[in-house]
């Protein structure tokens, strides 16, 4: 290892792969614990021991042969996950120190060596932890400014609201001058973490009856904004409420990803979206530095004006609890962003 670090670089670490394609229910079984050697750092490299590891639910669409997102699929054998946070622990390049704090998308893993061109610089002192930077603010605030151009006065609808990405949609609307944020979840508890905690007007459980008269309820006028990460009966209802030139983000489709049959399908009312001009705007956040530097800016600002809240669960017990982390998460057992603490 380069000379001088003071940091104790151990011969080995822990990583995370995939043992096999995802063909029906994720279970244990899909992952694989195994101890790596860590490398010597090669000319302009670096080694960063990992920090906090990110978790999501599109990992579980990565490790199917299928998968739909504008990702490559995951590899048996190879290591899986997405973003991690860490601190760089020895280093061959000048563009990166020892002691800087990095982001990168290196998978679930305790130490990582790579060019230091793979790694995001992150700035010091910016948050109270580097986990704040694991989030899907990217994706939450690209579709909530950019996609939907939420606004002044706006009455705006997030399904799944209790989720990484709605937890933060919802306020980012806020933020932006919505009259009106309501949100749905899976349980009354969510309801009420989503109206008492992060500060929705109005939020229901989609179980408790037809999220057609819920809305009816609690936006009697309609809605301007609809940012969707569930589909199905959601989106249905949702497309019914919508006011003239209604803006529809879509986000994600929980209800297919999760849901089995017919009933996952929305069935897509044509007539009323074109008398309503209803604009609908598909999305793929792809987290690029224009993206991540958008939304790292006005979550800074949100936050040092006591205007935002950030969601997150941090699960401890180290990258062994990574995989069960996943299976709560796909679940619905957390609240907001997920990551892992190493």
């Amino acid at each position: 290892m380069p000379a001088g670090t003071p940091y104790t670089i151990p011969a080995k670490a822990r990583e995370i792969r995939l043992a096999k394609h995802l063909e029906g229910a994720l279970t244990p079984d899909h992952f694989d614990l195994v101890d790596v050697e860590v490398p010597e750092p090669g000319p302009g490299e670096v080694v960063v021991r990992m920090d906090h590891l990110g978790v999501a639910a599109a990992y579980q669409d990565l490790m199917r042969t299928d998968c739909q997102l504008p990702l490559p699929p995951y590899q048996v054998g190879a290591r899986i996950g997405g973003g991690e946070t860490g601190t760089v622990v020895a280093s061959n390049s000048p563009d990166l120190a020892v002691g800087d704090l990095v982001q990168s998308m290196t998978g679930w893993c305790e130490y990582s060596v790579g060019p230091a061109s793979s790694y995001f610089k992150l700035p010091a002192g910016l948050f109270p932890s580097t986990s704040y930077f694991l989030c899907q603010g990217p994706t939450a605030y690209y579709g909530m400014a950019d996609m939907a151009r939420a606004g002044e006065g706006d009455v705006v609808f997030v399904s799944g609201a209790a989720g990484g990405v709605g937890s933060l949609a919802g306020q980012i609307a806020k933020c932006r001058g919505a009259a009106r944020v309501i949100g749905s979840a899976g349980s009354k508890e969510k309801v009420a973490y989503l109206v008492d905690e992060l500060g929705f007007d109005a939020a229901f459980d989609y179980h408790d009856g037809p999220v057609a008269d819920r809305l009816a309820e609690l936006a009697p006028e309609g809605i301007d904004v609809f940012f969707d990460n569930v589909g199905g009966e959601q989106f249905e209802a949702a497309l019914q409420a919508a006011r003239p030139h209604a803006r529809f983000a879509l986000c994600g489709a929980l209800s297919v990803q999760n849901g089995a049959g017919q009933a996952s399908f929305p069935r897509f009312d044509l007539m009323t979206a074109i008398t309503r001009h209803v604009e609908l705007r598909p999305f793929a956040c792809y987290h690029t530095p224009e993206q991540i530097g958008a939304w790292i800016q006005h979550f800074a600002t949100w936050l040092g004006e006591g205007r935002f809240v950030f969601p997150q669960t941090v699960v401890e017990g180290g990258i062994e609890a990574a995989p069960e982390a996943l299976l709560s998460l796909l679940k619905g057992a957390y609240r907001g962003n997920v990551s892992v603490a190493l």
